[in-house]
């Protein structure tokens, strides 16, 4: 198994892949103790010869996997990409592309609704995963020989899997059915954590502007500083003990002080003095500065029959197309089909030819779904006459 640890031979084994149709791609990394995701090993493949990069050997510059990851004219294949996507937009400040991701490709491709990475592997690279390394501590030095090997084996099996996939999307034609979720891993804000925004995530039992201005500001400077001194949100401020903060907003050291688990000695430090100061800034906006809680969603009215109704054809077309029916369509999209809205994600594009066109053809009294054994089907209905309509 190889592993590289020096610049020089990360340069030589990047080199040849700057021209290979693909690379697979996976990495091993901590966070569990910091903001930011500490990257610890990088495994590529090629079309033939793999390696596990260790990016905390000394004196080890990632550069030329870096180049690697921004060559355009090469496909990066990642498994559940989001969190490896993530390290590298933050060391890189963009996102890798062109992209593959094997488990949006295998919900395409009828392996399920989230395809483990181990599942695949054993169907379609007939492969068995040792399992006894997925937790060890990546971090720590030197690593064994069971560590790189399961290390390595992730990509291997990985462009197998990938190469597989190809060929069922090719036979298929749906290549293109994958663009629109690839989109959202392209977009840069999938990856950002903007300490302004950092109060949306949190609910407050009240909804005051004075109180959603202080949740801001105090939420905004945890973000801030959770990030700028590299430790989890949580370890340095709770949401419940921010919460709690954002309700009272305290005056003084004392009565910051009476926050729960919080403590006289952090109130009385560095943290207490800055969140004493963001308090007292939104304590200062003006009423039309402050933030309002987003209306919520509007109340949608949709029977139940009929709500199970779209769900008992979704899984049936779903089914016959062989696809995940959590990609054709969300449970919120099947709500707001029942209560009557149109203007869905699902009714467009190759959503709209699998499912779309049907469940609407359904609400309109245009089909039935009728038992025929086993299964479901859809059945025409007849129009209505006006004989017969005046007959009823």
């Amino acid at each position: 198994m190889k592993l590289i640890t020096t610049t020089e031979e990360l340069a030589a084994f990047c080199k040849p892949l700057a021209k290979a149709e693909f690379i697979a791609v996976d990495t091993e990394f901590m966070r569990e103790r910091t903001y930011w995701p500490k990257l610890c090993l990088a495994q590529v493949a090629g079309p033939e010869e793999a390696a596990a990069i260790d990016a905390l050997a000394d004196g080890i510059d990632l550069s030329p996997l870096d180049e690697l990851m921004a060559n355009p004219n090469v496909l990066k294949v990642f498994h559940a990409a989001r969190q490896d996507l993530e390290i590298f937009y933050l060391r890189m400040n963009k996102v890798p592309e062109p992209l593959f991701d094997t488990q949006v490709a295998a919900m395409v491709c009828g392996h399920g609704e989230a395809a483990s990475y181990e599942s695949l592997a054993t169907k379609l690279a007939k492969a068995r995963i040792d399992k006894s390394s997925r937790f060890t501590d990546w971090s720590r030095r030197p690593l064994s020989e069971r560590q790189i090997t399961y290390a390595i084996s992730d990509v291997t099996h990985l462009r197998v899997v990938y190469e597989a996939l190809k060929r069922q999307l090719e036979k298929t034609g749906r290549f293109s059915w994958i663009a629109e979720e690839m989109a959202v891993l392209n977009e840069p804000g999938t990856y950002r954590a903007d300490p302004e925004q950092a109060w949306r995530r949190l609910k407050p039992r009240g909804a005051s502007p004075r109180l959603l201005g202080t949740l801001k500001e105090v939420a905004a400077w945890r973000e801030r500083t959770a990030q700028r001194i590299d430790i989890p949100r949580q370890r340095l401020l709770r949401d419940e003990q921010l919460l709690e903060i954002a309700s009272h907003s305290p005056k003084s050291i004392e009565e910051l002080a009476l926050t729960r688990g919080l403590g006289r000695g952090f109130a009385e430090g560095w943290q207490g003095r800055e969140i004493l100061d963001a308090i007292d800034k939104a304590r200062k906006l003006p009423e039309a500065q402050l933030p309002n809680r987003e209306r919520p969603p509007e109340q949608l009215r949709a029977p139940g029959a009929v709500v199970d109704l779209l769900r008992t054809l979704l899984r049936l077309k779903a089914e016959q197309a062989d696809v995940a029916a959590r990609l054709v369509a969300s449970a919120d999209e099947i709500d707001r089909l029942a209560a009557g809205k149109r203007d869905l994600h699902v009714l467009h594009g190759w959503r709209n030819e699998i499912f779309g066109k049907d469940a609407v053809a359904l609400l309109e009294g245009r089909v039935a779904l009728a038992l025929d054994g086993d299964h479901a089907r859809l059945l025409p209905v007849p129009p209505r006459t006006k004989d017969r309509s005046a007959a009823e």
